[in-house]
């Protein structure tokens, strides 16, 4: 199992490009799949730096209805003309921080090759899809100031449009977030009878002080779990930093232009 890091909000990598967004490459089971798109073609530009054939992708999935993981689809359909996307029912919403929209482009909306996964779809290959929308937080979430308007006027966001992938090859088992909008700490209870042994995603902690007792929290409750993490994006890197202080050898993180092999 190989997942490749093609935009992040960092980069390590001369050449790599970096915005605030998310887009991995896994290949697994001798399948590869497109996790997020970033908010621009950015993510592409690095593929074809990093020399990654994108015709090669079979399967898309979109994690959640935000413009920084949905936005650059439409260039990937320009360079991969047969892979379809999956996205979970709520990810065409009016999305809003403060005044700021920050769904995803209608482009998106009108394209052809989405398909709508159930809360648990196997797409075949060691790949499932699983929202946990019919679960309620353990530990309550916070919508930081996020919208979402269903059409009776804007709530605080409820995040059920946000799905994870759960990648099984050989002894591996990794689940895969975006953004993490539900609570990592959640999605870990919620998916305690998966047998993970890798975590890879955003942990959306960047708007909370690193020196805030949440960060500790996190840290014990994925320490409970024997998984091993590699974060990015939106967890912010000196909240980043804190986890890595008490999670040390637990815990990594992925910039783009980042290869890991399982």
């Amino acid at each position: 199992m190989r997942i490749t890091a093609l935009i992040e909000n960092t980069t390590a990598h001369e050449g790599c490009l970096a915005e605030h967004g998310l887009s991995l490459l896994i290949e697994a089971n001798g399948r590869v799949a497109l996790f997020d798109a970033g908010q621009s073609g950015g993510a592409f530009v690095n593929a074809a730096r990093l020399e990654i054939d994108l015709a090669s992708v079979d399967t898309a999935i979109l994690s959640h209805g935000h413009y920084d993981h949905a936005n650059g689809f439409p260039a990937f359909f320009g360079r991969n003309a047969t892979a379809p996307l999956y996205v979970h029912a709520g990810y065409d919403l009016p999305h809003f921080h403060g005044e700021k929209y920050i769904g995803v482009t209608p482009e998106l909306r009108e394209c052809h090759r989405i398909i709508k996964a159930g809360d648990r779809e196997d797409l075949g290959g060691g790949f499932t899809i699983i929202s946990y929308a019919d679960r309620e937080p353990v530990i309550p979430i916070d919508s930081d100031g996020l919208e979402e308007d269903a059409g009776s006027g804007r709530i605080p966001e409820q995040f059920l449009h946000e799905q994870y992938l759960i990648v099984e090859e050989g002894p591996i088992r990794m689940l895969v977030s975006g953004c993490s909008h539900r609570g990592i700490a959640n999605i870990m209870r919620w998916s305690a009878d998966e047998g993970l042994t890798h975590v890879i995603g955003g942990f959306h902690l960047m708007r909370t002080p690193a020196d805030d007792p949440r960060i500790e929290a996190v840290a014990r409750e994925l320490l409970s779990h024997p998984a091993y993490y590699l974060t990015c994006h939106c967890t912010g890197t000196e909240q980043y930093k804190r986890l890595k202080e008490l999670m040390g050898e637990r815990l990594g993180y992925l910039a783009a232009g980042d290869a890991v092999a399982f």
